[in-house]
């Protein structure tokens, strides 16, 4: 089988995960061609070997430029594992594209991550925990967890989480969710490593002062790390969810620079996850991937979920073109039926993938 052909590192995470759930080999080109140093950096590289680790036959080829890589996937074996992270990336990083894999391997995951647990740009512990991980349990993976160890903070690491996913499905359950759920709560948890507490404290202050006068509970615990558990670097941050009716959500998550104000940070968040709010339907942007992969591989059958039109963007759109790409499946948008909201229901027929990793157990 030929390969297909993805130009450029954009979605290098998520191309490769489609190609070894749909089993097609991919050719992914011009990584970074017109960078200072082309080609694939340290953290592309760490999780290719995690993908090889969690797999079973798949096969790896980088060019001497390392700006071309061609992936045959092998069958999602999962297992016990143990996986260093660089510290240019903190394994949220790593974690969240497993997800996607975990309820169709072979064997149940459990691996042990260590390195960074929390970054400006990708997710951390708590947002994987409570914002990614109940979107998986609507497509019934009802089993899974992410335990903290040690946290560690950039710029030098030294935390530990350990996944483990040991429910194993076949495929995923088909979902229609066409109304935007009511905000039921919302929780939260501010840490710190190797600083004073007073910063978390501060850090919830700012966050409550925002958030005390939307009509719902709100509940921000502190979660101070010290001694060797705290990893090898101070920092500090605050992770923020909100909990609608059954059972969707939306988070935002901010970490503290050097000099910035605690409480500012707090209410950063706070209006973070607020304008995350306003901008989502169902869920938030970042918890919509793994939501629309899962309608993809699920049965033969019609899954609808409501977005708002502030999801549409680039992203978004090159999501839909990846997966259009390796499974051929194009997704629908269509208007609400309201005229006071500009909201469109996505409507995907899943291709009746079946986990032969779990056939072949």
């Amino acid at each position: 089988m030929a390969p297909l052909v993805f130009q450029g590192s954009e979605n290098f995470r998520l191309r490769l995960i489609l190609a070894t759930l749909a089993g097609k080999p991919i050719r992914i080109e011009n990584i970074r061609s017109n960078a200072l140093d082309p080609g694939l950096k340290d953290y592309h590289v760490s999780f290719l070997r995690l993908l090889e680790a969690v797999t079973n036959g798949s096969k790896m080829e980088i060019s001497y430029t390392g700006t071309t890589v061609i992936y045959t996937p092998g069958i999602i074996i999962g297992g016990s594992h143990s996986h260093k992270c660089p510290n240019s990336k903190p394994v949220g990083y790593f974690v969240e594209p497993l997800l996607y894999l975990a309820p169709f391997s072979k064997k149940k995951f459990s691996i042990v991550f260590k390195g960074i647990t929390a970054s400006h740009n990708d997710a951390g512990i708590e947002a994987i925990k409570w914002g990614m991980m109940p979107i998986m349990e609507k497509f019934g993976v009802r089993e899974c967890a992410l335990h903290t160890l040690k946290r560690g903070s950039p710029p030098n690491g030294g935390g530990e989480v350990h996944l483990i996913v040991d429910t194993l499905l076949a495929q995923p359950i088909t979902i229609h969710e066409l109304e935007r759920p009511k905000i039921m709560a919302i929780k939260g948890v501010s840490y710190s490593t190797r600083v004073s507490p007073s910063m978390v404290n501060r850090t919830i202050d700012g966050a409550r002062k925002v958030l005390r006068n939307i009509g719902c509970e709100v509940d921000i615990t502190a979660d101070v790390w010290r001694g060797e558990n705290s990893g090898n670097s101070p920092g500090w941050g605050i992770t923020l969810v909100s909990q609608g009716q059954r059972g969707w959500c939306t988070f935002s998550e901010v970490i503290g620079d050097a000099g910035e104000v605690p409480e500012e940070i707090g209410m950063k968040a706070a209006y973070s996850l607020l304008e995350e709010i306003s901008n989502s339907a169902v869920l938030g942007r970042p918890q919509l991937p793994l939501a629309i992969v899962f309608m993809v591989i699920g049965k033969e059958d019609i899954g609808r979920l409501r977005i708002s039109r502030a999801q549409i963007d680039e992203r978004f759109i090159q999501l839909l073109r990846d997966i259009k790409t390796v499974f051929g499946i194009e997704a629908f948008l269509k208007d609400v039926d309201d005229p006071d909201s500009d909201d469109f229901i996505v409507t995907i027929k899943g291709v009746g993938f079946t986990n032969t990793s779990k056939k072949i157990a």
